[in-house]
């Protein structure tokens, strides 16, 4: 757990695992229990925690990371960036019925 956040994957839902960790970032993010300047786990960190090749992190970092989303200092770990996310409601809803359908799998 980091902040507020515990990633979790589902391999059933058929979603790409970098894709469930840009999508429980995103949310994260747009319901505040990630804020500016708050740390995410190293790429190595993460993907011994999900038990993942650390690519797969990697690629999720620097897929937010191109979008604005995510900042990395180097030597010093990946942050929140200022930019704001504001999800539609079907985004949200859609992020939602992931991440329930990972809880309920759990």
């Amino acid at each position: 757990m980091y902040g507020q956040i515990e990633f979790t994957l589902d391999p059933k839902s058929g979603v790409p695992f970098y894709k469930q960790i840009i999508l429980q970032i995103e949310m994260a993010i747009a319901d505040s229990r990630l804020k500016t300047g708050d740390q995410l786990p190293t790429v190595r960190g993460l993907a011994v925690d999900l038990s993942i090749n650390p690519n797969t992190v990697a690629r999720a970092y620097s897929e937010l990371e191109i979008r604005g989303i995510l900042q990395s200092q180097q030597g010093s770990g990946t942050f929140i960036s200022d930019k704001k996310i504001e999800l539609t409601e079907i985004e949200r809803e859609k992020i939602l019925a992931e991440l329930t359908r990972t809880f309920i799998t759990k």
